[in-house]
Parts: C-alpha cells; sequence; structure tokens
C-alpha cells in the first residue's frame, strides 16, 4: 500500500511540473514578447514567485479539489493514477500542437473521468462542479474586462507623453506585474495538485481529516516552479506573439488583470484556469487599439481547445482506469 501510494504522489509531482512546463507560457509570454526579459530570465523570475506563493496564501483551492468535486469514498489509488494520466496525456498533447489549455481543467476532468469509470455518475458532487463550469467563462471574461478598462485608463493618462518614454516606464512595471500574476498563478495551480494529493492520504487511511501537509504544500510548489523554469516554449510563442502583439504597456495591463481575477477567486475557493484568464486579459488589451487587432481565428482555435479540455481529459482518463483494472481488478 505505501509503495503504491507513494508511486501515486510521485505522478501526481510529473503532473505539476508538466502544469508548470504547460502554463510557463501564462507567467512568461508578455514579458518576453515585449522584450522585456530574455526567455531564461523570465521563466526564472516566473519561477521564483511560483516558489514565493507557497508562503503567502490559504489552500482554499485545495480543498475544494480534493474533496468538493468528487466523493471520497468512491476514489481509491487507482482513480487517482488514472486521472493523473489523463490529464498528463492530455498536457502532453496541447503542449505539442502548441495550444493553451488548462492544465487546472485537465486535472479535474480526468479525476472526473476515472471516479465516474469506477463508480458511476454518482460519485460526482454536482454542487461542487457548479462554480467551475460557470467560471471556465466568467475568468477569461473578467480577465478581459479587466485588461480593456486598465488598457483604456493607461491610454487616457498617457495620451500625451511620447511613447518611448511610456514604454520604458512600463517595462520596469512589467516586472512588478510578471511577479504578481506568477503569485497568483503558483498558488491557483499548484493547490490544485495539493488537493488530490491529500484526498489520495484521506482515502488511504494516511490522514484521518483533509488538512493539507506542510511537506505536500512545498512538493507541490517546488514542481510546478521547476516546470515553469523549463518552460513550454511552443505556447509561449502562441501566447506572446499569435494572438495579439503587446507593447510593455499593454504586457503590464494583461498580467495586472490576470492576476487580479486569479487572486480574488483563490481567496474565494473558487478554482480557474490561469490559462483562460491570460488569454482573456491579452485579448482584452488587444482589443482596446482595435477588434481586428486581436487574430479571433486563433482565438477561436484556443476556445475550442478549453471547451474539448475536461471532456476529453475525463475519456483519457476513463480509458486509463479500465486498463488498470485489467490489471488489478
Amino acid at each position: 500500500m505505501l509503495t503504491l501510494v507513494v508511486a501515486v504522489i510521485l505522478v501526481a509531482l510529473v503532473f505539476d511540473f508538466l502544469n508548470g512546463f504547460h502554463d510557463a507560457a501564462n507567467s512568461i509570454a508578455t514579458i518576453v514578447s515585449t522584450r522585456v526579459l530574455t526567455p531564461r530570465k523570465a521563466v526564472v523570475w516566473a519561477a521564483f514567485f511560483n516558489l514565493v506563493a507557497a508562503f503567502l496564501f490559504d489552500v482554499r483551492i485545495a480543498k475544494t479539489i480534493g474533496k468538493g468535486l468528487i466523493e471520497l469514498s468512491s476514489v481509491n489509488e487507482y482513480v487517482i493514477l488514472a486521472g493523473l494520466t489523463g490529464a498528463i496525456f492530455w498536457n502532453l498533447i496541447t503542449w505539442y500542437y502548441g495550444i493553451p489549455t488548462s492544465s487546472s481543467h485537465a486535472l479535474m476532468g480526468g479525476y472526473a473521468g476515472a471516479a465516474i469509470a469506477k463508480a458511476g455518475f454518482g460519485a460526482i458532487i454536482m454542487g461542487g462542479w457548479t462554480k467551475t463550469l460557470v467560471f471556465i467563462a466568467v475568468a477569461p471574461l473578467m480577465g478581459m474586462t479587466m485588461g480593456f478598462l486598465l488598457m483604456i485608463a493607461l491610454m487616457w493618462i498617457f495620451h500625451e507623453r511620447p511613447s518611448a518614454k511610456v514604454n520604458s516606464v512600463f517595462r520596469k512595471l512589467q516586472l512588478v506585474s510578471a511577479a504578481f500574476y506568477s503569485l497568483g498563478h503558483g498558488t491557483n495551480d499548484a493547490q490544485k495538485t495539493m488537493g488530490v494529493i491529500t484526498g489520495l492520504l484521506v482515502t488511504s487511511g494516511f490522514l484521518k481529516s483533509f488538512e493539507v501537509p506542510w511537506w505536500v504544500i512545498i512538493s507541490c510548489h517546488i514542481a510546478i516552479a521547476l516546470g515553469t523554469m523549463f518552460g513550454g516554449w511552443r505556447i509561449v510563442k502562441t501566447m506572446g506573439q499569435k494572438v495579439t502583439k503587446l507593447k510593455p504597456s499593454g504586457g503590464f495591463c494583461a498580467e495586472t488583470s490576470g492576476a487580479l481575477t486569479l487572486l480574488i477567486t483563490a481567496f474565494s475557493g473558487i478554482a480557474v484556469s490561469t490559462t483562460h484568464t491570460v488569454t482573456g486579459a491579452i485579448m482584452g488589451v488587444g482589443a482596446t487599439k482595435r477588434l481586428s487587432a486581436v487574430r479571433w481565428g486563433v482565438a477561436g482555435n484556443i476556445i475550442t481547445a478549453w471547451i474539448l479540455t475536461i471532456p476529453l481529459s475525463a475519456l483519457m482518463a476513463w480509458g486509463c482506469f479500465s486498463v488498470l483494472s485489467l490489471f488489478v481488478g
């Protein structure tokens, strides 16, 4: 039993690493595309603040993921292993094609798909999924609206200033906004893996109640920070260049808007997609120039992938659990 639990925890940390790798673009795409930092310096900057987030925030999201979506009575080590494997497969597929999808939704979909394969739809806590499904739409809209309004405000405030001087100021401020966003990204996404690991420890009898151990918190933040340092460069290109072109002031607005959305939802215990949020913010900033400044065809492909993430990762996890069942009964 102990060996299996340790193995599943290691798989969860591999997923967390891939989450950081896949989502590095969320934290660094704007700061790289505006040439404020080189790609290598940008991932180190983002990874550092991913790690710092471990010491600053509560674990409300971990509790939502770990015990608010799936009945723990329907969960065992193989459900969690299959759920993580399905999510990892989906992340690797979307990374390969450079599609910025949600690692968070892949994890939730995989977790649900494996639980359904074991115990049927009765394993799903429908009330727990309401906010998650609603915020698939709300989070990017929040990011988009805040990005649009903040950019409009800055354009009005600095409209008489030379653009070169404005860009010089915001190149420095982008370091702050990127750090702010990375804090939000770190606490939001690392907590989802914390929730799964803690659920595993409860169902396997190693914890009596759902309280996230300190070593789980640190391990998940280290894993996601290391993943961010390696960076998913295919997705950086999509986020930083293909959706819209950004100047330092636009990058600042996109990162700040994304960070505010993530921190508001984190303090509310709502699990949202960091990818959806910052993509929405980038679109909002781009739309202040003119609607055609946003490449809506690319955006449409991204949104299609968003819609497919939960059901397809659930299907992959369902298949993984079915295969595991052939070997372990």
